[in-house]
């Protein structure tokens, strides 16, 4: 029977280090499923859904672990069974405006008091064109309780984007 797990990873940046973890889950009889893979602050990290038979799992876990004499720090989770949906549909939210503490503390703290799901998140900081002023730059996919008051969490995310000098665009 095959279970799946997630491999979190975090190494210096360098060529191989995606095909030594592929050759690890491949030694393995795994099959790499699904990845979020990047380049952060000069560190390569990633996270990979893996299904393998479940007797190749300490071997691979064993594999993984020996990648760490080559400077690669490696965990492996197994995964439960998919929880079933809540209900709700998704909504996305993008942020723009000039880089500041507190952006992400104040709008996860909006979602969360209105038990609003973060599925994805995807955030960096460039500099503008013209100005060269650090932006901070979000976009949040998240799923949102069907009986969530759209008008309140317009308010609140409006007041945040006031405070913080802000773009906040949610589409539903």
């Amino acid at each position: 029977m095959d279970t799946s797990y997630i491999i979190t990873f975090i190494g210096d940046d360098r060529p191989g280090l995606v095909e030594q973890l592929s050759s690890a889950i491949e030694n393995n009889r795994g099959n790499w499923l699904e990845s979020r893979l990047a380049q952060l602050g000069g560190k390569f990290t990633g996270l990979v859904l893996v299904s393998l038979p479940e007797e190749n799992s300490q071997s691979l876990r064993s594999d993984l672990e020996s990648l760490a004499a080559d400077g690669l720090s490696v965990r492996l989770t197994a995964t439960d069974t998919p929880a079933t949906a809540a209900g709700g549909r998704a909504i996305t939210l993008t942020v723009l405006g000039p880089d500041r503490l507190g952006i992400v503390r104040e709008i996860s703290r909006a979602l969360a008091m209105r038990n609003i799901n973060v599925v994805e998140m995807d955030s960096h900081v460039d500099s503008a064109p013209m100005s060269a002023e650090m932006m901070f730059r979000a976009r949040i996919d998240a799923e949102i309780p069907d009986n969530t008051d759209l008008s309140d969490l317009h308010d609140t995310l409006d007041e945040i984007a006031n405070h913080m000098t802000l773009d906040i665009d949610l589409e539903t």
